[in-house]
């Protein structure tokens, strides 16, 4: 079971560096949800020691599940074998359904609740605010919520809702508008645990420990754990000779194929995990698998590092 949290608790933990893990959903051929796999997933990211695991995140397509699979998935994952590590779910789309996805999240026991951006809509800072404290007023989990896409919150927005709620306790920052994350970082930093929340998150890492932002969430994690590991370790310990090798060798080629469609920051990584031997089947519409061509593009990269291991700073050998 997941370690319970109050949100106080759950501010500090994630206000010490770590590595976010996002675990994919596994599929069964048929396109329904294969729970007995993804249970077994979830007991082998909890073996690599990541800073917690986020359910049906973005990688986790939450977008594409429907009510029932939500808590279908998060039941499973609670139910995992991860003693000491945070387990938290995710909310999302219009208010009603992100307000009914919090509720099931702390009936079934989360440790924290992940606030992905609304559907679709543009917004008013008015608009999103009162969508935001929905939300936080729904639940007693602490709230960490994702600024991305058609989320972007204000310092000032944010400032009023920590004013008025407890148990708003994270940002995450998928924009990289620097000036605005300053105003953030001042005002609030010592309020809101702030993580790099950026695809592709490695490329910017250094960018953001440099802010006073340690940590991050890995798509790469998902896949290629102990890689992702090992180069969060060459960040934090500042060893530039390192993290450049790394990027060269792969974040940079890595994010480069990311960035061919959209969507492929879950396709890839999907991508991945079955040419590590962790299948998580395909991805569901309106995504699309990569090309044969990228999957062996991607193949050839994890061949280059799949040896590597925590504290190993050498040249990788495929296992």
């Amino acid at each position: 079971m997941s370690t319970p949290l109050t949100p106080d608790a759950l501010r500090r933990h994630l206000a010490e560096p770590g590595l976010l893990a996002f675990p994919l959903t596994d599929f069964a051929p048929d396109g329904s949800f294969a729970a007995d796999r993804f249970q077994a997933r979830i007991e082998w990211m909890a073996a690599h020691r990541p800073h917690a695991l986020v359910i049906a995140g973005g990688a986790g397509e939450y977008f594409s599940l429907d009510r029932d699979e939500r808590a279908a998935v998060l039941a499973r994952a609670l139910d995992a074998r991860t003693a000491g590590l945070p387990i938290i779910a995710s909310a999302g789309g219009g208010t009603r359904d992100a307000v009914d996805a919090a509720r099931t999240a702390e009936r079934l026991g989360a440790g924290g609740l992940l606030l992905l951006p609304p559907y679709l809509a543009e917004s008013s800072q008015a608009g999103l605010e009162a969508h935001l404290a929905a939300v936080c007023a729904s639940t007693s989990l602490g709230v960490v919520v994702y600024g991305r896409a058609n989320c972007r919150p204000r310092a000032e927005t944010l400032a009023r809702l920590c004013d008025r709620f407890p148990n708003l306790v994270g940002y995450k920052d998928g924009l990289g508008e620097f000036e605005e994350l300053w105003a953030i970082r001042t005002r609030l930093g010592g309020r809101l645990a702030v993580l790099n929340g950026m695809p592709t998150a490695e490329v910017y890492a250094s960018a953001y420990r440099g802010m006073g932002i340690p940590s991050y969430s890995s798509a790469v994690f998902a896949f290629l754990p102990e890689y992702a590991m090992a180069f969060f370790d060459a960040v934090a310990a500042g060893r530039l000779a390192d993290v450049e090798r790394m990027m060269a060798e792969f974040f940079v080629p890595y994010g480069r194929l990311r960035a061919r469609q959209p969507g492929y920051a879950v396709a890839i990584p999907k991508a991945g995990a079955a040419l590590v031997g962790r299948d998580a089947g395909l991805v569901r519409p309106p995504l699309s698998d990569p090309t044969p061509e990228e999957r062996d593009a991607l193949a050839a990269l994890i061949a280059k590092v799949s040896g590597v291991r925590r504290g190993t700073t050498g040249a990788a050998t495929l296992h």
